[in-house]
């Protein structure tokens, strides 16, 4: 194994371009403590600032993928004050938006059950691969919580109707419904879900970084445009590729009938980006 790194939540390890980062806390299902999401960001800005690293593995140690948020830092939150409640969701608001609006590719390998929180940073990730077994669910409402940061990226994944459905009901759905309604990608084996994100986030790394950083910044800020005001931020980021050295590299590339030799690193993307 290329460089294993051990801290006491987050497992990292590197496979050649790709950084495989596992939640590690497999005697509570990998429930998310704030310590936790804390180490789980660093390790993200960690990759992010690695040139060597082109893609991100999320996985979970043993039998789950995430159980969502610690049940006992739940119990304990009956005792904290208005500004201590903020914080604490402001870790969890920062954890995710950090995932979605990451600028390199990230996969998730939901080796097991997702559940609450847990299936929401699962969903979050570029692509989500689910293991056969596995089942993912919203049980926020069912505890008397609400699952409101997950919720702005649900209707934006899955549409509004089965938002409601997965939000409201709390139900957990199995591998091939979950794969029906697109809140994952593709369903693999459980012995073999996490090779083959593996194999998913290696191929997304043959592709143009800046380009794939700019078609990210599209993607999240699409949504929030008018069409004019999105076909002009499309514009922007168009000429900004056009201009790039790494569309010089591809083109010379193909028509050598050779390997791109891409350089990684990321651009600035126009102001109108600051919507995503």
């Amino acid at each position: 194994m290329e460089g294993v790194t051990h801290q006491q939540n987050i497992l990292s390890e590197d496979r050649g371009a790709v950084r495989l980062l596992t939640l590690n806390r497999p005697q509570v299902r990998n429930a998310m403590s704030l310590p936790l999401m804390r180490e789980l960001r660093a390790r993200l800005e960690e990759a992010r600032a690695d040139a060597h690293v082109r893609a991100v593995v999320l996985t979970g140690a043993g039998q789950a993928f995430c159980a969502g948020l610690d049940m006992e830092e739940l119990r304990a939150m009956s005792g904290r004050s208005a500004e201590e409640h903020r914080a604490d969701s402001e870790v969890f608001r920062s954890l995710l938006e950090t995932l979605y609006l990451f600028p390199k590719p990230t996969v998730a390998a939901v080796n097991g059950h997702a559940v609450a929180g847990g299936a929401g940073l699962a969903a979050v990730c570029d692509l989500t691969l689910m293991s056969a077994g596995a089942k993912m669910g919203f049980t926020e409402a069912k505890i008397g919580f609400v699952a409101a940061l997950v919720t702005v990226f649900m209707v934006r994944l899955v549409g509004e109707k089965h938002a409601r459905d997965l939000l409201l009901t709390g139900r957990l759905v199995g591998a091939d419904e979950a794969n029906r309604i697109g809140l994952v990608n593709e369903v693999a084996p459980p012995e073999g879900v996490l090779e083959r994100a593996l194999e998913r986030a290696h191929e997304l790394t043959r592709s143009a970084p800046s380009s794939l950083s700019l078609t990210k910044a599209m993607i999240a800020a699409a949504p929030s445009l008018g069409v004019h005001e999105g076909m002009r931020y499309a514009a922007d980021l168009n000429a900004l590729a056009r201009a790039g050295s790494e569309l010089r590299e591809g083109v010379a590339a193909f028509l050598e009938k050779r390997d791109a030799a891409w350089v990684a690193a990321l651009p600035a993307s126009p102001a109108s980006g600051e919507k995503a």
